[in-house]
């Protein structure tokens, strides 16, 4: 299921009514909205968070002008939208800068949440961005927290600051003072967490707070636990005073009720996203993005930023040379699956396109181990065959099926799909040239 499948398909089931009535009368959206307000709490939305969001979509959609509107189901559906920016808060919010280097970002959250790993994935992020980051083993009760983090820090290419089990608080400053020293710009402080908020957790945190000047205090919070991950929020908030959240696993969440409660409750914004394991597969969070995917509408700017990321831009001008030459061949067929999985996959990148949420995803649409075997079937062919797949005969189709460990009907499935492919661009060339590539 999609990132918020069930919620996605229960609103656009919901609206899919409206849109067939033409005008709609007063009772009709507030039957709706009754509606929309179960599939929010279905979704593990606060209670409080629901309702008031109910309240102020049916206010606004039941105005005069909307009612005595040419579509007013259209209009429905933008208050929704407009609201559901509001409610995860309207912008981006980015990380705050020091006025004076280093700034120092301190990490806090239950254990499981995914907090050290999220570490790591955040050191890659502002890499990007240009900083140089440098993070800190905090954590001294977990057994193996501090080795998990040089691990993770090794595969972010950053270097760990680690001073044993030694007072994190001590840590802590001594890092700081390393970083000035050796020009970093950014500490990532990784702090303990506990299987359940106690006290002795909350008092070395504020500890660290009193002695280190923290710029941003991020909460880790799992997505997947729903009205748990918003009920740890707040606690955090009320003892910490936390400058926003990072909801890991979100991959994972069909509901998205922390998603859509948490900046409502704590009024703390989320300011970034786990969308899986590998350490790239951390995103800044844009509320208008997020609303859209949510009502059906793709998330088409997220995906190009993902091309962009994943493709360079002389590589994707020669893939269009190619196309437009009709010179494109098998090689350059597997190379489109190597930049399909830079960018999440063909699940992840389906689940940000317009309208993706009307399709079955999950009934074998978009089968990952599908495109695992046809990529078995072209590295089974020799660099002649993939460049002149018509000299591919009975015999040659057996040895590669053979070597792929498919059938020869995968492999004649696999030529048919690659033709079909090359007629369709020879068309495109027809087009004048106007064919360009989306990234």
């Amino acid at each position: 299921m999609a990132l918020f499948g069930s919620l996605s398909e229960r609103l656009n089931h919901i609206f899919s009514k409206l849109t067939k009535r033409g005008k709609l009368t007063e009772l009709e959206i507030r039957t709706a909205m009754r509606e929309v307000r179960v599939a929010l709490l279905e979704a593990d939305v606060n209670l409080r968070v629901a309702k008031q969001f109910i309240a102020e979509v049916s206010e606004k959609a039941v105005g005069q002008e909307i009612l005595s509107s040419l579509n007013p189901a259209q209009q429905v559906i933008k208050i929704v939208n407009d609201e559901l920016i509001e409610l995860m808060g309207s912008k981006n919010a980015k990380i705050e800068v020091a006025p004076k280097s280093p700034t120092v970002i301190m990490m806090c959250g239950l254990q499981g949440a995914g907090k050290t790993t999220l570490c790591g994935k955040l050191a890659v992020q502002l890499k990007k961005q240009g900083k140089k980051p440098l993070l800190v083993a905090g954590d001294i009760y977990r057994p193996a927290a501090i080795t998990q983090l040089q691990v993770v820090g090794k595969n972010a290419q950053t270097e760990v600051f680690e001073k044993g089990t030694q007072n994190p608080v001590k840590t802590a400053k001594q890092a700081i003072e390393y970083a000035r020293s050796m020009n970093y710009d950014t500490v990532i402080l990784d702090t303990a967490g506990r299987l359940q908020i106690d006290e002795t957790l909350m008092q070395e945190l504020e500890n660290i707070k009193k002695e280190v000047e923290v710029t941003e205090t991020l909460l880790v919070v799992d997505a997947m636990t729903g009205q748990e991950a918003v009920n740890v929020a707040e606690t955090f908030n009320s003892r910490l005073e936390i400058t926003g959240v990072i909801l890991t696993k979100l991959d994972g969440d069909t509901r998205g009720g922390a998603c859509l409660s948490i900046k409502a409750v704590t009024g703390k914004p989320i300011k970034f996203i786990g969308v899986g394991e590998k350490l790239t597969d951390l995103e800044p969070f844009y509320p208008d993005r997020m609303a859209s995917r949510i009502l059906g509408m793709g998330d088409v700017l997220s995906l190009i930023e993902k091309a962009q990321q994943a493709i360079t831009e002389e590589d994707a001008k020669k893939m269009q040379q190619k196309m437009l030459a009709n010179s494109f061949t098998l090689t350059d067929y597997l190379e489109q699956f190597a930049m399909m999985k830079k960018m999440g996959g063909a699940q992840a990148m389906l689940s940000m396109l317009p309208g993706a949420g009307k399709l079955k995803m999950n009934d074998g649409d978009v089968d990952e181990k599908k495109i695992e075997r046809t990529k078995a079937i072209i590295l089974s062919m020799t660099k002649q065959e993939r460049d002149n797949p018509s000299i591919i005969e009975s015999k040659r189709k057996r040895r590669i099926a053979a070597g792929s460990g498919t059938s020869v009907q995968e492999v004649n499935q696999l030529l048919k799909q690659f033709e079909q492919t090359k007629m369709l661009m020879k068309q495109l060339k027809g087009g004048k040239g106007r064919f360009k590539l989306p990234f």
